[in-house]
C-alpha cells in the first residue's frame, strides 16, 4: 500500500453548502481507499492505496466526489515521498506560515510562469520549485493583486495551500 495526499481545488457545492469532512472520508472509502483522514475542513485528504499512477487516483476521486456530492472539483494528488519534497522545498522558510502559500499544480508550471504574473507583483517573492509556485506574500494575501491573478485560466489546473497546512500534512505522511 501507498500513502497518498488529496488536495480539492473548492468545495463549496453552493450557496451555504460545504463538504461535511466525515463525508469526503467516506467518499474515499467507498473507491476503496484505506485510512482516509483529513486536514481541516478545507478539503485535505490524507489515505492509503495500492500503488498507482497520480493520474488514476486524482480520475478516481473526481468522479466519486462528482457522484457522491453532485459536482465536479479538481483534485490535485500526492504520494507521501513527493509531498515530503514538497514541504522540504520551501524556499521562504522565514516567511510568516499563513502568508507563505504554494500553488501545487496538476502540470508543472515553468520559471517563465514568474515573468507572467510580474505585472501583479508587489512586494510578493515568488519562487517555482518542482513545478509547483510558491509565496511569499509578506502583507496578507488578499491585500494584494497578485491572488486574483492566480487563476486555473492563467496557471492551468491547481489548488493552493498555505504553509502551516502543507507541513501539517507533512506530519500526517512522515514527518
Amino acid at each position: 500500500m501507498a500513502l497518498y495526499v488529496a488536495l480539492l481545488y473548492s468545495i463549496g457545492l453552493g450557496p451555504g453548502r460545504r463538504v461535511v469532512m466525515g463525508d469526503l472520508k467516506a467518499m474515499a472509502e467507498s473507491l476503496g481507499f484505506r485510512n482516509p483522514r483529513t486536514l481541516v475542513a478545507t478539503g485535505n485528504l490524507v489515505f492509503e492505496a495500492k500503488a498507482q499512477p497520480i493520474a488514476s487516483i486524482e480520475t478516481q476521486l473526481e468522479a466519486g466526489f462528482a457522484a457522491a456530492f453532485g459536482k465536479h472539483v479538481d483534485i490535485i494528488a500526492r504520494d507521501a515521498e513527493t509531498w515530503l519534497r514538497l514541504a522540504e522545498g520551501n524556499p521562504f522558510i522565514d516567511g510568516i506560515g499563513s502568508e507563505v502559500i504554494v500553488r501545487v499544480m496538476r502540470q508543472p508550471l515553468g520559471p517563465e510562469v514568474l515573468d507572467t504574473l510580474a505585472k501583479y507583483r508587489q512586494a510578493e517573492r515568488m519562487a517555482v520549485v518542482d513545478g509547483d509556485l510558491w509565496i511569499d506574500f509578506g502583507l496578507k494575501a488578499s491585500e494584494t493583486k497578485m491572488l486574483p491573478a492566480l487563476t486555473t485560466r492563467r496557471l492551468g489546473v491547481g489548488t493552493m495551500r498555505n504553509w502551516n497546512t502543507v507541513r501539517r500534512l507533512a506530519e500526517m505522511v512522515g514527518r
